[in-house]
């Protein structure tokens, strides 16, 4: 079981570097690329009356088999775990090593998946954009703060947490934010509404790339 306590800067630079890797930089521009054009077929002499035998079906298709079932499971929402509640309010407050046995028996989950029970963590226990601190004296979350937390309570593995921020922070990007997660959460006038709308354009974003 992972033990590993992460705070949410630590986080969000291990985001970043995962996010400015070239493997990365694949993953989020790969599935955006159309497949290419394939050579027209050769056209059939009038005269010739051969039928395509059964077996030549593949000829027909305008891409790969292997391409076409991979853009259908892409397009496939990412399957949801046995739902389980949060904790009551009084969770919201614990220490957040008291929650690691909830990550016994859990199977990890997609980026998207666990950005959308840190979405439920924002929703039910609040956000807060407190310099520095993963939440506040009521149980509050800034972004990162949250993504630690659905960890902590079995969803998704730390793996899963550094593609889901990589994933955040290449939202960012596209918004036109050039810096980390944590300062665009505590930058002034920020709302707990705009965080939800990050959240919620980095599962859409995710979630098209199969992830």
């Amino acid at each position: 079981m992972e033990t590993a306590q992460l705070t949410p800067d630590q986080l969000d630079a291990q985001s970043s570097r995962l996010h400015d890797t070239d493997a990365w930089q694949r993953i989020v521009t790969g599935w955006e690329r159309t497949a290419q054009e394939p050579d027209p077929p050769a056209p059939v002499p009038a005269g010739d009356s051969q039928l395509v035998r059964p077996g030549d079906w593949r000829d027909l298709l305008s891409v790969p088999v292997d391409r076409l079932i991979e853009d259908s499971l892409r397009t496939l929402p990412a399957r949801q775990p046995r739902e389980r509640p949060l904790p009551g309010r009084l969770g919201a407050v614990l220490p957040e090593r008291l929650h690691s046995w909830r990550r016994i028996g859990q199977p990890d989950v997609r980026p998207s998946t666990h950005l959308g029970y840190a979405r439920q963590i924002l929703t039910e226990w609040g956000w807060q954009n407190t310099p520095y601190r993963l939440r506040n004296a009521r149980g509050a979350r800034c972004v990162c703060g949250a993504m630690l937390t659905a960890h902590r309570l079995g969803y998704g593995s730390l793996d899963t947490v550094d593609r889901a921020g990589a994933w955040l922070i290449t939202e960012l990007r596209a918004q036109g934010w050039t810096g980390l997660i944590g300062p665009w959460n505590r930058h002034p006038g920020r709302t707990a509404a705009d965080a939800l709308a990050l959240i919620d354009a980095t599962i859409r974003r995710a979630s098209l790339a199969g992830h």
